[in-house]
């Protein structure tokens, strides 16, 4: 599924702006506001077919703008495991290169080995610009909050103890969890047959340039995306897309468990310079 995307970073990081902290946007003072929202796709102008996709969009502790996406996207080893200060990986939205950089690559986790990332780590971080507007609604998703899992067995990438929204939802006989994911085919759902460390094994499909892309928990009761509805559906934000394996059902997603759990004990260990700490899904429409 993936074998494409292990270009991005090689297409992302080719240009180098001065100073770091907050990303900045120049000459758009006459340009209309941005929304960035989930599963919108990002790529470099010199390489535009080899995309991944926001998963999340929101704010973190310290105000910044923020998107998640899946680790495996960005590669490489030169800038991976540490924050990225320098404007040096801009992301773009596929399909308005004009615009200019929609946000900077701040942090992937190094992929270990592994083209699919590190098993419960595999995010990444963008700091957005500030002339975007951050937005909860995807073509089909809306997010409403981030999903917490009270009485969930926590993620390993948790301290303790863990937050609520650092539990994993359940996988086991009598667990009916199931996630809905948007992507290039559009919106699907389906059961989680499995819960490995918080990656999630669930019959929702996906392809590639998906990775990153968003999953919701389906609250029981709502309903599912379907024609009479415009194949949309709501929930709160469970996890990223993030690789196909050789499995039944073969798509899996990393829990925004592990994700959130693993920025908030990285900003615990080193304050204010953890771009996404204490990061919350946006309630901006």
């Amino acid at each position: 599924m993936l074998r494409r995307l292990c270009t991005l970073v090689a297409a992302l990081v080719v240009t180098v702006t001065t100073g770091a902290g907050t990303a900045q946007a120049e000459g758009r003072a006459d340009t209309p506001t941005k929304r960035v929202y989930n599963a919108m796709q990002f790529a470099h102008p010199s390489a535009p077919d080899a995309f991944c996709t926001i998963g999340a969009v929101g704010t973190d502790d310290y105000g910044r703008k923020i998107a998640i996406s899946a680790g495996h996207c960005a590669g490489g080893t030169e800038y991976a495991d540490r924050e990225i200060h320098e404007n040096v990986a801009p992301v773009y939205d596929r399909h308005d290169f004009a615009f200019g950089p929609i946000g900077y690559m701040r942090y992937f986790k190094s992929p270990e080995g592994s083209m699919t990332g590190h098993a419960t780590k595999d995010y990444m971080v963008i700091e957005l610009v500030p002339e975007v507007t951050l937005s909860s609604q995807g073509p089909h998703l809306k997010q409403t909050g981030m999903v917490e899992v009270p009485s969930g067995a926590a993620s390993p990438n948790a301290l303790k103890p863990a937050l609520s929204n650092e539990r994993l939802l359940g996988a086991g006989l009598f667990d009916n969890n199931e996630l809905v994911v948007s992507g290039q085919s559009g919106v699907w759902y389906g059961r989680i047959t499995n819960n490995s460390s918080g990656i999630y094994q669930s019959h929702a499909p996906h392809q590639a340039g998906d990775s990153g892309g968003p999953a919701v928990w389906h609250v029981p009761g709502s309903a599912y995306p379907s024609e009479a509805n415009g194949f949309r559906a709501q929930g709160p934000w469970a996890g990223i897309t993030k690789a196909r394996i050789l499995g039944i059902p073969p798509y899996v997603y990393t829990s925004s468990a592990n994700i959130l759990a693993d920025l908030r004990a990285r900003d615990a260990a080193d304050p204010a310079d953890i771009y996404g700490g204490g990061f919350e899904v946006t309630a901006n429409p």
